[in-house]
């Protein structure tokens, strides 16, 4: 059993950041500055070939710590980050680098990749979880929020079916072909965000991920454009959700 070991802090911008590692998972700990008082804990998960601090990772962590007064948490999924490649994710991603170049679509390779990861990824997530709720700044009995797009969605949608801890998510932009049993488990709220002329998920594939939710408040975001055309403000209301179900209210933007 692997203790959370903390390995660098520093603070900036109302928000304090601290690295950690549980066993060979690194992560970081984004907390308020100010303030002692315990406090929820939101889950985000990375998207594909990025990493724990990535800027999408900063500034939504900086909306919920400071905004909201929450505690972030990310760790770097398998193969990303900090974490080394396998052989079996270099010859995937050389496989979807090719497929990308060809014009071809990229879900039958993707799909079973993010599957992968995410059967790794989970248990350690909640590890992870278990080890930040020994904290006295989170405590054990606190709600859990979870964000994450992309393959933050592939990751989460099996965590969030898996982990009772966890009364709200955020999710969007994922195939449902690895996905559709499980999130027909999930039954906390849901916002989902998807791009209506998403170049490499078809809108018929986000639609039907949304409706395979059990969630009974389950709330869909479709914007126009592509893959990466996603607008920064589906981040804000991301957080609003998140706050509103924590039982936190959004006083302030970063």
């Amino acid at each position: 059993m692997h203790s959370l070991r903390f390995t660098a802090e520093s603070s900036s911008n109302g928000m304090v950041e601290r690295d950690f590692t549980l066993g060979d998972v690194p992560g970081v700990l984004w907390s308020p500055a100010s303030g002692t008082e315990r406090a929820p804990l939101v889950l985000m998960g990375h998207g594909g070939g990025q990493h724990k601090k990535h800027p999408a990772m900063t500034g939504r962590a900086q909306r919920l710590v400071t905004g909201c007064g929450l505690h972030v948490a990310v760790v770097d999924a398998p193969g990303h980050g900090d974490r080394p490649r396998s052989a079996r994710d270099e010859q995937d991603i050389a496989e979807l680098r090719k497929a990308q170049a060809a014009g071809a679509p990229e879900g039958p390779i993707v799909v079973p990749y993010n599957a992968r990861l995410a059967e790794l990824a989970v248990p350690e997530w909640q590890a992870v979880l278990d080890a930040l709720q020994e904290l006295p700044e989170i405590g054990p009995d606190g709600p859990v929020g979870y964000f994450g797009i992309g393959l933050g969605t592939a990751i989460g949608v099996p965590l969030v079916a898996a982990e009772p801890r966890i009364v709200s998510a955020a999710f969007g932009m994922n195939w449902p072909d690895a996905l559709f049993e499980t999130a027909q488990q999930i039954t906390v709220p849901i916002e989902f965000a998807m791009q209506w002329d998403d170049e490499r998920i078809p809108r018929e594939a986000s639609l039907a991920l949304f409706d395979a939710f059990a969630s009974k408040e389950k709330t869909l975001h479709a914007n126009a454009g592509k893959h990466f055309d996603m607008p920064r403000f589906e981040a804000d209301s991301a957080v609003r959700f998140l706050a509103r179900h924590l039982g936190r209210t959004v006083t302030s933007a970063p």
